[in-house]
């Protein structure tokens, strides 16, 4: 069902609208499955298909196509009650590109796929295809969009933000415990504060600790732990949305994580990926409880449970080390406060991100409305930052 923005008549050939787009397929010349000729189609140019018509050239040609896709098409073919559907759409589906009226047109359907068989029970399938499917399963809940998934995945690029991520820190965490000899809770060493990577308040004016803090960890059961969760969600998660969208919320939760320590807990050094890595899993269960119904992925309950369980692991041991007595006071152990920011990004913006599957976000109002306030968030605490240490009269901490 066009949109506002989709009204305009297109008045251009099929080569010249995939092109327009960015796409370099000639989509009728190379698929071969609909005449070349635009006016067979589209007789008055008026940038829009007769459903009638449509479903005639299915018939006919429909052999040719992959299964998936042809069940898409007929979706978007019994989605239009008006009896003509938007050529642009047509075109960006044979090009691998959707839009958001595109997408309301296939959800409005009136088969919306019942009648062909489930992505799970296809058989035949090699490994990495069968990886690609448990990973549709485990991120999606729409069966559309898990076909539509597992058609496009090429796995170019590859997840690489997110191994990327965990290589740097466990390179970090090496480093460290062989200069400081120390592998289990290098936090009470004391030079462990002293280098250029941890967040410390007595520092704050050094912009890049509020970011490089994510790489340094208090000790292997804190990598562990975190590297544990950063992988089995993060990998999957990036696979499906892209290194940009995970970025972003990967990011902005480690962000949010060493802010909120400078608000909150002002006299406390922060440590570890906690942010980001809460960021992206509390994204992702509530997104899987939010479309309960729609998730397919096996043992979700179970899932679920040891996910949070691992949290709660990971949180308690930052907690029990925030109280425990330091090593060299009046130098407190890291805060704990992170993870909670990580898990706020995670519910807000994180929620939005992984909802809008393949659809751009500058186009989605809720996303701009919680990044809003995030940037507001994080416009406060660096005021804060500024002027509130000084007012306050906060004794902070030495480095050490």
């Amino acid at each position: 069902m066009p949109d506002a923005s989709r009204d305009v008549p297109v008045h251009s050939s099929p080569a010249v609208a995939a092109n327009a787009e960015g796409d370099e397929i000639e989509v009728l010349e190379s698929i071969d499955v609909l005449p070349v000729a635009p006016e067979d189609f589209d007789s008055e140019s008026s940038g829009f298909i007769s459903t009638e018509r449509f479903r005639d050239l299915l018939a006919a040609h429909g052999s040719e196509l992959d299964p998936h896709k042809l069940e898409v098409l007929l979706a978007l073919a019994d989605g239009n009650a008006d009896g003509k559907i938007c050529y642009q759409d047509f075109v960006n589906l044979m090009s691998n590109k959707r839009s958001n009226s595109f997408r309301r047109a296939i959800l409005q359907g009136s088969r919306q796929l019942k009648g062909a068989g489930a992505l799970g029970e296809e058989v035949g399938l090699g490994l990495s295809q069968r990886l690609v499917r448990h990973i549709a399963y485990e991120t999606l809940p729409r069966e559309i969009d898990r076909k539509w998934y597992f058609d496009s995945y090429t796995c170019c690029p590859p997840p690489w933000l997110i191994l990327a991520i965990t290589i740097a820190e466990v390179a970090v965490f090496m480093y460290y415990g062989l200069q400081l000899d120390r592998w289990v809770l290098q936090v009470s060493s004391p030079h462990f504060l002293r280098g250029p990577l941890p967040y410390h308040p007595q520092l704050r004016i050094q912009a890049w600790r509020y970011l490089s803090y994510a790489f340094m960890h208090a000790g292997i059961e804190h990598l562990g732990l975190n590297m544990a969760m950063q992988l089995l969600v993060g990998v999957p998660l990036e696979m499906v949305h892209g290194a940009l969208r995970i970025g972003l919320v990967y990011v902005c939760g480690v962000l949010a994580g060493s802010l909120a320590v400078s608000v909150t807990d002002m006299t406390a050094p922060v440590v570890g990926s906690s942010g980001g890595v809460y960021a992206l899993v509390s994204a992702h269960l509530a997104n899987v409880v939010m479309n309960w119904s729609g998730m397919k992925c096996q043992f979700k309950l179970f899932r679920m449970a040891m996910a949070l369980v691992c949290m709660s692991v990971e949180f308690g041991r930052a907690v029990w080390l925030r109280f425990y007595p330091p090593a060299f006071p009046p130098c407190p152990n890291p805060s704990f406060v992170a993870h909670l920011g990580g898990v706020m990004v995670g519910l807000t913006l994180g929620v939005v991100v992984l909802q809008n599957y393949e659809q751009r976000l500058q186009e989605q109002s809720l996303f701009w409305i919680f990044f809003s306030v995030y940037l507001l968030f994080v416009l406060c605490a660096v005021f804060w930052n500024v002027f509130a240490y000084s007012l306050l009269d906060v004794r902070l901490p030495p480095t050490l």
